[in-house]
């Protein structure tokens, strides 16, 4: 599948995620842009990153100031032609994985590490 039927299929489903988020959560969720692309790029690899990963988040952690090794503002990457191999090609899998990859990448966001992540079973 093209990126565009990727995200076709994925971006309703973070805005379905986001829409049920707690009310407390949720705006600052919505302050976070997600962006979609297929694959990561030679430079996340250059940096040690997997070539099959799912998702990533960039930038600060919500409610902690922007720092010099991070000087972008935070934001979440899915890895869209990643996530549909991980899914072997099923529609339903490829949306529940976007879901989940989606959370789990929020909850960097929020301050989560890999053990409070597992904890809300987003690993």
């Amino acid at each position: 599948m093209t990126l565009a039927q990727l995200t076709t299929l994925a971006a309703p489903v973070v805005e379905t995620t986001q829409k049920n988020l707690p009310a407390t959560l949720r705006p600052f969720a919505l302050a976070v842009p997600v962006h979609y692309e297929a694959l990561p790029g030679k430079d996340l690899l250059d940096e040690g990153f997997e070539d099959d990963i799912l998702g990533l988040f960039t930038g600060s952690a919500h409610g902690t100031d922007l720092r010099e090794d991070q000087p972008m503002p935070a934001q979440i990457i899915l890895f869209l032609q990643n996530l549909w191999d991980f899914a072997e090609g099923d529609r339903d899998v490829f949306r529940d994985e976007v879901r989940i990859t989606y959370l789990h990448e929020l909850g960097h966001y929020f301050g989560w590490d890999e053990d409070d992540l597992a904890e809300r079973e987003l690993d």
